[in-house]
């Protein structure tokens, strides 16, 4: 079982140079802790501080150990795909190891609307975009009326292949990623039951498809020393309704809390969990991502 890092970008009423400040910290952390990914979120028209993927995992790779994946998300709907390749050829680019993109449909009315896009048309935009994508790594030279790309080419392309992480945890969505992806990224919302019957089901269409079954797990996390102050952090974020998340999709506590949870995702067959901080302040964080290889190695 591996155990890797998604950083935040959301730091609500923080401002821009501040919140940089606390994702290069956790970065340094994360590395210094061992764990196997790092990668960051994808979101639009934010009201509060949101820090974008592609200039964040940039200054990022400065303080990661590249040779590790790397990687970001992009909710595809909502990009252009020849901008998309562009800036994973560069980002690519920087990194020595697996280069993670992970893919994602995203929601909301006002996030849409903000850029242009359709909700309705979004699952055939993201499987058309992946294609556009795959061709202009090739190198080839794309025409796609869809998007109105007339003899599309970019350079640079990614140096070595990279690793399609197709999120999202409806039945549409684990079909797609049996066909079109490396890794099924299964979502924070599912506790270990419900998750664990969905990727019976995704192991199914990837046999149907020819196609191995690889699955990664995010999951929302509170690991302290402490591990009883951790739960009371962990109790308020849910009495507040922490991102809508169900309590039995959280883990917190101390390490050994963590490391039962992930064994259990481990036995189900995902070989990933990509662990997100809870909304907790810059030194708690910062606990739990050292903690969190802790959980690493004694998963290993």
């Amino acid at each position: 079982m591996q155990v890797g890092v998604s950083l935040a970008s959301f730091h609500g009423d923080g401002d821009g140079p501040e919140a940089v400040r606390r994702m290069i910290e956790r970065a340094r952390v994360a590395r210094e802790a061992g764990l196997d990914s790092l990668t960051v979120g994808d979101h639009h028209a934010n009201p509060a501080t949101y820090l974008q993927n592609v200039p964040i995992l940039a200054r990022l790779t400065a303080e990661w150990d590249t040779r590790r994946p790397t990687g970001c998300l992009f909710l595809l709907p909502l990009w252009h795909p020849v901008l998309v390749a562009e800036q994973v050829g560069t980002l690519a680019s920087l990194v020595e190891g697996t280069f993670v993109l992970q893919t994602g449909l995203g929601d909301g009315e006002a996030q849409f609307a903000a850029m242009g896009a359709d909700l309705r048309t979004r699952g055939r935009r993201l499987e058309a975009a992946v294609e556009v994508i795959r061709s202009l790594f090739a190198g080839e030279r794309v025409d796609a009326a869809e998007f109105g790309i007339t003899g599309a080419r970019v350079h640079p392309v990614p140096p070595r292949p990279v690793e399609w992480w197709i999120g999202g945890d409806s039945a549409p969505a684990r079909r797609r990623a049996a066909r079109l992806g490396d890794v099924w990224y299964a979502g924070p919302y599912l506790p270990t039951g419900q998750v664990t019957r969905r990727l019976e089901e995704y192991r199914a269409w990837c046999a149907e498809n020819g196609r191995p079954a690889r699955a990664a797990v995010r999951r929302d996390v509170i690991v302290l020393d402490d591990a009883d102050r951790a739960r009371r952090l962990g109790d308020e974020l849910v009495a507040r309704g922490y991102r809508g998340l169900p309590r039995d999709s959280l883990v917190y506590g101390g390490v050994h809390d963590a490391v039962e949870a992930f064994a259990a995702l481990a036995e189900a067959g995902f070989e990933q969990v990509v662990v997100r901080c809870m909304t907790v302040d810059q030194a708690d964080a910062c606990a739990t991502l050292a903690n969190c290889g802790e959980v690493r190695r004694r998963l290993a």
